[in-house]
């Protein structure tokens, strides 16, 4: 079967992890997401991934329990850092090889980001997990999904969600919301959506590197984007 899409980065969101609890990791949702992985890896897809620490703990809400700003962001990187070897350790129980990769050096843990490096594990077939977002404060794991994908030259960003696209407005709150099948990044800025963090969403729309927003939920999606289906919202020029 042919697919669309030769080498994608996929967003996760920490919180994708927690299932039903209010923080941490589930094995269901771990093992979901390590299963939906794989479909796309035995197409012979290049997969990238970024995954966000929010379940563990979340830089930007620092503040409020009194943790200097820069340190809380730290923080973050590393509980980025604990999601990616769950998700490591997942794939390889299920024969998938990998390779994580840190922006905070972790001799013991992971190998250092080197490009070209990351590159050929690519090449290989290997699946490719990123942490410690950009390796520096005041940066999103959303800005470091743009920058990676960029640097590796992947086809698409494909930012699992759980909702199956973008709206208008908030479909959980507006049974009136309207969406969108294609959008351009001159529309979502104009219409002020929430696709990415802005410094994130500037970096595509300057590299013309197309996102997907997708629901990471319904099983079976990732694979049909990769076949070209129409699914979720592709944000492109």
């Amino acid at each position: 079967m042919s697919v669309k899409y030769k080498r994608v980065l996929l967003k996760l969101s920490g919180e994708s992890l927690m299932g039903d609890q209010k923080f941490g990791i589930t094995s269901e949702m771990l093992n979901y997401y390590a299963k939906e992985i794989k479909s796309i890896v035995d197409k012979k897809v290049e997969v990238a991934v970024v995954i966000g620490g929010g379940n563990i703990f979340r830089g930007l809400s620092a503040g409020s329990s009194g943790i200097e700003r820069v340190t809380g962001d730290y923080m973050g990187m590393l509980a980025t850092c604990i999601n990616g070897m769950a998700l490591q350790s997942a794939l390889e129980q299920l024969g998938v090889y990998t390779r994580l990769i840190t922006a905070i050096e972790m001799r013991q843990i992971a190998e250092p980001y080197i490009k070209r490096r990351a590159v050929r594990h690519l090449e290989k077939g290997r699946v490719i997990i990123f942490c410690a977002g950009t390796g520096s404060p005041y940066f999103t794991t959303d800005s470091a999904a743009a920058l990676r994908a960029n640097e590796i030259n992947a086809n698409i960003i494909l930012k699992g969600t759980r909702v199956d696209g973008i709206y208008d407005s908030d479909p959980e709150k507006n049974l009136e919301a309207k969406k969108f099948d294609k959008i351009s990044f001159e529309k979502v800025i104009q219409m002020g959506l929430n696709v990415m963090d802005m410094t994130a969403f500037t970096l595509c729309q300057e590299n013309n590197l197309p996102i997907i927003v997708f629901n990471i939920n319904d099983q079976g999606s990732l694979a049909k984007l990769i076949s070209g289906e129409k699914i979720g919202t592709l944000v492109s020029k």
